[in-house]
């Protein structure tokens, strides 16, 4: 049996957030509820809703999510897309929420009943977290519950907030995490708002993995940049730079030296005093990591990805693949939708 080989180096701490690497206590599981009002943008809700489920797709079961609305029967979106939610908003279903976020829109009548306000009420005495997408901090504070609290609404509905909160200090933010209290003024802002509340709750390499995913590059396929992710020097990065932009067709130590302006030792010596490896494993684990990467998240074949990283045949990216993550490529899960 092949023993397996550990990343070294910037790779290490990238590979760690993907390996399903077993834990000696498990994780808590977290229940989130989304009240959808009439007109909810549906962008801000799906951004919110789409890190909760990345973070699952990385460690199983982390979350769950329901959708809730103010009666029963269908809600429409800011898109005109009709959604029917899970249930209707009840009190009897706060006790199986950790957090319920309200999703308002551009367009959401700023009307609150008297039953939303006692449920918001309760929720926050039972100590759930509450949180507002677009809109949505406008309901929380109508229920006095941003009193003292820092806090984020459409640039549209921010007078309306200020003059109704008077203690609260409604801002320009795109989203604000203070305490028990998330809002979000825009989609982009409820995905960094999910973001860190997820992250208050696990490490950091959850937090990272999640944004490989859910970060897009200009490129077809990449995710992320990984010498964005390494603390390293000018000329190192350089190399590294010129390494993920050439995984194809690697290139060899003395070409990079050449396009870097440097010598083959100097290189090896930057390697070894930051990264405490070398170039062509540096390289080889670059390569590897992308791999896995295209596996789970895009329909390539492994002959299409193997050619994508640079690998001259099948037996030897099954060979590096495995000696690295403990199985063949083959047996990569697909976490493509």
């Amino acid at each position: 049996m092949t023993q397996r080989r550990e990343f070294s180096g910037g790779m290490k701490g990238k590979n760690l957030r993907y390996l399903d690497e077993k834990r000696g206590e498990p994780s808590a599981h977290t229940r989130a509820g989304f009240l959808l009002i009439e007109h909810f943008s549906l962008p801000a809700f799906t951004q919110a809703l789409d890190t909760i489920v990345t973070a699952n797709l990385l460690r199983a079961k982390l979350f769950s999510s329901c959708t809730f609305g103010l009666q029963d029967g269908e809600v429409t979106s800011d898109l005109g897309l009709v959604i029917r939610p899970d249930a209707r908003l009840e009190m009897l279903a706060l006790k199986d929420l950790d957090l319920l976020v309200i999703c308002g829109g551009y367009r959401t009548e700023l009307k609150a009943s008297e039953e939303l306000i006692d449920i918001l009420r309760t929720a926050a005495e039972q100590g759930i977290t509450l949180a507002g997408l677009w809109n949505g901090a406008w309901f929380l504070g109508t229920a006095g519950l941003l009193d003292g609290y820092r806090c984020a609404i459409h640039p549209e509905h921010r007078p309306a907030l200020a003059e109704m909160s008077k203690i609260a200090q409604v801002t320009s933010e795109a989203f604000v995490v203070d305490r028990d209290r998330l809002t979000a003024s825009s989609p982009t802002g409820a995905f960094h708002m999910a973001l860190e509340w997820i992250r208050g709750l696990h490490d950091n390499a959850l937090i990272e993995g999640i944004e490989d995913i859910l970060s897009f590059e200009e490129s077809r396929y990449r995710r992320i940049k990984p010498a964005k992710n390494i603390c390293v020097s000018a000329p190192l990065r350089e190399v590294v730079k010129l390494m993920d932009a050439n995984l194809e067709e690697p290139l060899e130590l003395e070409q990079l030296a050449v396009y870097a302006g440097r010598s083959r030792r100097q290189i090896e010596r930057l390697f070894q005093e930051q990264l405490g490896t070398t170039p062509q494993r540096y390289y080889l684990e670059l390569r590897i990591t992308e791999a896995r990467r295209l596996l789970q998240h895009t329909e390539l074949s492994q002959v299409e990805v193997l050619v994508a990283c640079g690998f001259v045949s099948p037996s030897h990216f099954s060979k590096c693949y495995s000696s690295y993550f403990g199985y063949r490529p083959s047996k990569e899960t697909r976490l493509v939708k």
